[in-house]
């Protein structure tokens, strides 16, 4: 196991004893999210953990499934207790996010506004002081025109590319096409560009998620881990 590895493991792990039997969880997607499943399933296995997920990707449905952790929907459910969840992007101090590298940042969202509590785990490499220093900004648009719907988003001063699943362009959950966009860091504040953005035509939901995470939980290589919270 990489340093990478052994630093999302442990947060998953950290994450995953915030869990109280009863709860009804919120289940992201991504790298990070498969250590959270396999050691809530873990917990199930050796422990009266009595809990019911709401999946955020068809991935995490499906891996979820295997490991027979109960599921449900939005629904079936008033709110959820707790949503785990991980970032592609993490800003100190804020804890403000970029997620939806994973293609599932709509989803996730609906799920994280449906959960009193928001966890996110993420290893060291996440962690930055500017959200776009590393991360592009997934935002999903409707196929229709969704070239058009682009030339919208450039002229808000940054960089979006179409993300390809080989020679065809990548399909969210929801049918939907995704636009990486670069450069984010030099256009302005996050809140303001998330405006900009949601404003556009074509626009379903971007990866921003601003102003939501309780406290992020950072897996170090050393196999110990870190909590951040907000201010």
């Amino acid at each position: 196991m990489d340093d990478a590895a052994r630093g999302k493991q442990a947060a998953a792990r950290a994450a995953v004893a915030l869990i109280d039997s009863g709860m009804r969880l919120g289940l992201g997607t991504g790298s990070t999210m498969a250590f959270v499943l396999d050691l809530i399933a873990e917990r199930r296995a050796r422990e009266t953990l009595d809990v019911v997920g709401v999946p955020t990707s068809e991935r995490t449905r499906d891996h979820a499934a295997r490991l027979g952790i109960p599921l449900t929907d939005l629904d079936h459910v008033d709110a959820l207790d707790l949503a785990i969840d991980g970032a592609d992007e993490v800003a100190t101090g804020t804890l403000d996010l970029i997620k939806g590298l994973g293609g599932a940042l709509l989803r996730e969202k609906i799920v994280q506004q449906a959960a009193r509590r928001f966890v996110v785990v993420a290893d060291e490499g996440k962690v930055v002081t500017r959200l776009g220093s590393h991360a592009p900004l997934p935002v999903e648009v409707v196929p229709f025109a969704h070239a058009a719907t682009a030339r919208a988003i450039a002229a808000l001063g940054i960089v979006p590319r179409l993300r390809m699943d080989a020679a065809a362009p990548y399909r969210t959950d929801n049918g939907n096409v995704i636009y990486d966009c670069h450069g984010i860091d030099a256009a302005g504040a996050p809140a303001a560009l998330q405006s900009r953005l949601l404003a556009i035509a074509g626009v379903v939901e971007t990866g921003l998620f601003l102003g939501v995470t309780e406290r992020a939980i950072i897996g170090r290589a050393d196999g110990g881990s870190t909590e951040m919270l907000p201010g």
